[in-house]
């Protein structure tokens, strides 16, 4: 297959939407499960299954990109304590990232077998959407035990983990439910987003390693330009996406992205009443 003008838009396109969503909590699969339904690329369904995983990873590089002072343990600009520090915070990534790994692999199967619907994306968007908002109004007037990443314990590190196996469930949102964990567990919003991006960097490369596999690496040159082009844009809005995510709750709180969700899930219900299933015969 040639690619076309219009499937590079395509591609563009899945890529905005992957860079804008994965780092903000609204989920970014639910969204590329429902913009694929109206601008779906001429690829096969095995490609496309494998291409909204390992779209990814252009994401997790522009994570990588915007901290790899704050990840690096070896930087000669660091004291001994402050390369301590980053070896710890990389073994509490390790250990959060331990329930996801467990259970994803016996589970994710059958989770996308069998969840992978438009009308589970649109109950979890309302379901994880209220939780958002009464999660800020009972955390309104707490005062945070963990005000920065040195002081996160690797108990609460799992704990946080232990929320992302939620996001098996698609429209959850992984950064959603590890942030949700985060802040009800007594992390800080900043410390909650932060960790969230740091414990992607293993998961999401694991996840898309393990799509890689499945698939094989017979591409096409079409494949390959799609992919490409796909990371690439994701990479490029990913870097803007948590620059502002970041700046945005230094002095607000989460409950716009919980209306938010609240509101695309009915949208997407109401449209599931008059249109019907687009995913129902995938």
């Amino acid at each position: 297959m040639d690619l076309s003008i219009a499937e590079l838009l395509k591609t563009i396109v899945l890529g905005v939407v992957e860079g804008l969503t994965e780092w903000l909590p609204v989920s970014s699969t639910g969204h590329m499960i429902l913009v694929d339904e109206f601008i779906r690329l001429n690829v096969s369904k095995a490609f496309m299954d494998m291409f909204l995983v390992v779209i990814q990873l252009g994401a997790i590089l522009a994570v990588v990109v915007l901290s790899f002072d704050k990840l690096n343990p070896f930087s000669p600009w660091k004291s001994r304590q402050e390369k301590r520090d980053t070896v710890s915070l990389w073994g509490k990534v390790l250990v959060a990232c331990v329930p996801a790994a467990a259970i994803g692999l016996l589970f994710n199967k059958y989770m996308e077998e069998h969840f992978m619907t438009a009308p589970v994306v649109a109950s979890t968007l309302i379901l994880y959407g209220v939780l958002f908002i009464l999660v800020e109004n009972y955390n309104r007037n707490r005062r945070p035990r963990v005000g920065d990443l040195a002081a996160l314990d690797y108990k609460t590190a799992f704990i946080i983990g232990m929320f992302q196996v939620l996001a098996l469930v698609p429209g959850t949102s992984r950064s959603g439910a590890t942030i949700l964990g985060g802040i009800l567990f007594g992390t800080s919003r900043y410390v909650a987003a932060e960790f969230t991006f740091f414990l992607a960097i293993p998961v999401m490369f694991g996840a898309s390693l393990l799509k890689i596999v499945k698939f094989g690496l017979n591409f096409t040159g079409t494949e390959i330009v799609i992919m490409v082009v796909g990371m690439v844009t994701a990479f490029l809005v990913s870097i803007l996406s948590i620059q502002f995510l970041l700046s945005y709750i230094k002095t607000n709180d989460f409950k716009a992205f919980g209306w938010y969700r609240i509101a695309l899930g009915i949208l997407v219900i109401a449209y599931l009443f008059l249109v019907g299933d687009p995913t129902a015969n995938n």
